[in-house]
């Protein structure tokens, strides 16, 4: 039985940020700029769809223990209130 320490969320993010720049981006921008990806910080998978909660149910169906990191194709955030995230194509 593994058993995996808890990551802080610093951890997550960074993990989540490092796979989506290097592995991620290269096959998804500019085509699929606006979906949502959700990314396993663990073992790199990943799943796209429109928005996060569906990304996410996919990704679990595929790894039930998976820690997820989410990202908005070429934005700086996946939500914004009461304004615009500004396109920074990252």
């Amino acid at each position: 039985m593994n058993i995996r320490l808890p990551l802080p969320r610093r951890s997550i993010a960074a993990r989540g940020q490092a796979i989506y720049r290097k592995k991620v981006r290269p096959l998804v921008y500019p085509h699929l700029k606006g979906k949502v990806v959700v990314i396993d910080v663990d073992s790199g998978d990943y799943e796209i769809d429109e928005e996060d909660l569906e990304a996410t149910v996919k990704l679990l169906a595929r790894r039930p223990d998976a820690r997820t990191w989410g990202e908005r194709i070429g934005y700086k955030g996946v939500e914004s209130f009461g304004g615009l995230i500004p396109d920074d194509d990252h």
